[in-house]
């Protein structure tokens, strides 16, 4: 607003109070305290000189369309591809008369892909694409469609031990990949995968949609002009108790080894009898899974990645146990996690060579819900990080000791809060779907517009594949996201610290262990077999 323009504003204001002598002084005296707080409020933000706009959301996707094939057609993979566009007849009929669904769906960009190949080992799931989408193939097996000329690009959302070898084979076959996390099941193939993308010039993207969250990307701003100072330590959590979080997923009632290419669904795993426990619920093991580790602390670990770009930490340790579904799973139900930086810093607002050094917590259970924030707590603030954000600054912060003194910042409010959902109704309705929105899984707003942060996500590989753009989360990204988390799995079940050797970018060994063989094992190694270790 120009100054003539606040002048005249201010002119009409005091005329309207003329004529009401008490009231309107009442009315001013209104006036005036909003005007100081204003003032105060600006001269916080002009401080903190913080972005919160979000890039642009642009990509030049005409041409030929990008020929995508699925591997994996279950509930993921269901989803991904449902967000390039293409839902299936069961999912349209759910939602007929869900006007918000159907409205997020069709107003869905056009991201100019066609789908011509599925492939899943359930027959179920096959046929639910095929009869869905004419131009779609199946393919039996996966070398069928890596190696078909009718396929420039695979999205794949398989169980944990699949994501890698396919990954590998699909780019040395000349295909571009989608994978979703984490990244690899061993130590060797992370490095086997890393050295496929390397050769094969082809895109790798890593499914951590929530990269594209905009209050990340804010987030990520606030730590460049160093807001919190020094960070000494970071919290992340899960918190679950339901069946679905706990991976206690429903069995289809057309399971059956003439359904389901048992095989083929082994792979790497040991060799048992047809079990549909074992094939939907895949995650409760270790043969096929990657535990809490790999399956979700992979997310919170990338989330803060994104934001602090810390890489890999000199050492993780993890602790807990199966505490809540005694049920025959072999992977923890409750762990912690701390990961040790000893030498990261995000600079200091005081003395040269106080500060440095950070540990980063994780913690999960999957007995109950209760909903615990992320926090980055630094020398000058603390961030709350979820599908919106707020900073608080530090009653004995160093930047920020003038403007607390003057009483411009009050350490029980925050001095900066971000909802990018601001004007828009989230429809929120369970604590599943609001654990979802806050790690940067489900959506974010684009120009005011709510999208699928999945959707995005996949924008930005066909983007790359397109025109040679960046990902947000390739190679180097998934390869520490794997990694970090496969220590954490070591960690557990050795029952001690893992170091990392940042010098020759690997896991330090510990004597007389083969560490991938201590990650697929199905138990915890007993800590009298570590003596003398």
């Amino acid at each position: 607003m120009s100054e003539e323009r606040h002048d005249n504003s201010r002119r009409n204001l005091l005329k309207g109070l003329a004529g009401i002598p008490f009231a309107g002084g009442v009315l001013w005296g209104a006036y005036a305290e909003t005007r100081k707080l204003a003032k105060e409020k600006d001269k916080i933000l002009n401080a903190l000189d913080i972005d919160a706009s979000a890039p642009e959301n642009t990509a030049d996707l005409s041409g030929d369309a990008i020929r995508v094939g699925v591997i994996g057609y279950g509930g993921r993979g269901q989803h991904l591809i449902r967000v390039l566009g293409f839902a299936h007849s069961r999912w349209l009929e759910a939602v007929k008369n869900n006007e918000a669904a159907m409205k997020a769906f069709t107003d869905q960009e056009d991201l100019n892909v066609k789908l011509t190949g599925v492939c899943d080992v359930f027959d179920v799931h096959a046929e639910l694409a095929t009869s869905s989408f004419p131009e779609c193939k199946r393919y039996k097996h996966h070398e069928d469609m890596i190696n078909s000329p009718d396929v420039d690009a695979v999205v794949i959302a398989t169980p944990d031990h699949w994501h890698a070898p396919i990954a590998i084979k699909a780019l040395e076959a000349g295909k571009h990949v989608y994978v979703e996390k984490p990244m690899t099941h061993t130590i060797a193939e992370t490095y086997d995968l890393m050295d496929a993308v390397e050769k094969s010039g082809k895109v790798l993207q890593v499914g951590h949609q929530h990269r594209q969250t905009q209050s990340f990307i804010t987030a990520q701003d606030i730590i460049n002009k160093k807001i919190l100072g020094h960070i000494s330590l970071v919290e992340v959590n899960t918190n679950r108790n339901d069946d679905v979080g706990a991976w206690q997923y429903n069995i289809h009632e057309k399971a059956s080894p003439q359904t389901i290419d048992w095989d083929q669904f082994l792979g790497s795993a040991p060799k048992i009898g047809f079990n549909p426990e074992h094939f939907f619920r895949w995650r409760k093991w270790w043969a096929y899974g990657s535990g809490l580790a790999g399956d979700l602390m992979t997310h919170d670990y990338d989330r803060i990645n994104c934001v602090l770009k810390m890489g890999m930490p000199d050492s993780v340790m993890m602790s807990g146990g199966i505490y809540t579904h005694n049920d025959g799973r072999n992977v923890p139900d409750v762990i912690h996690v701390n990961m040790e930086y000893p030498e990261f810093t995000t600079g200091s607002s005081r003395e040269e060579g106080l500060e440095k050094g950070m540990t980063f917590v994780y913690s999960a259970t999957l007995g109950n819900q209760y909903t615990r924030p992320t926090l980055l707590m630094g020398h000058d603030g603390t961030m709350e990080l979820g599908n919106s954000l707020a900073v608080h600054v530090d009653r004995n912060s160093t930047r920020f000791k003038s403007m607390i003194k003057d009483r411009l910042m009050d350490p029980n409010v925050p001095i900066y809060s971000y909802d990018p959902s601001a004007n828009e109704t989230d429809g929120i309705t369970s604590a599943t779907a609001k654990y979802f929105a806050d790690k940067g899984l489900l959506w974010t707003y684009r120009d005011g517009k709510r999208l699928d942060s999945a959707h995005l996500h996949l924008k930005e590989w066909l983007n790359a594949i397109k025109n040679g753009t960046p990902v947000s989360c390739g190679i180097k990204e998934g390869f520490e996201e794997a990694m970090t988390a496969h220590m954490a799995s070591i960690s557990w079940k050795l029952g001690r610290r893992i170091d990392w050797d940042h010098e020759n970018y690997r896991i330090m060994d510990v004597p007389g262990y083969d560490l991938d063989e201590v990650l697929l094992g199905d138990s915890v190694i007993q800590p009298e077999m570590l003596a003398g270790i």
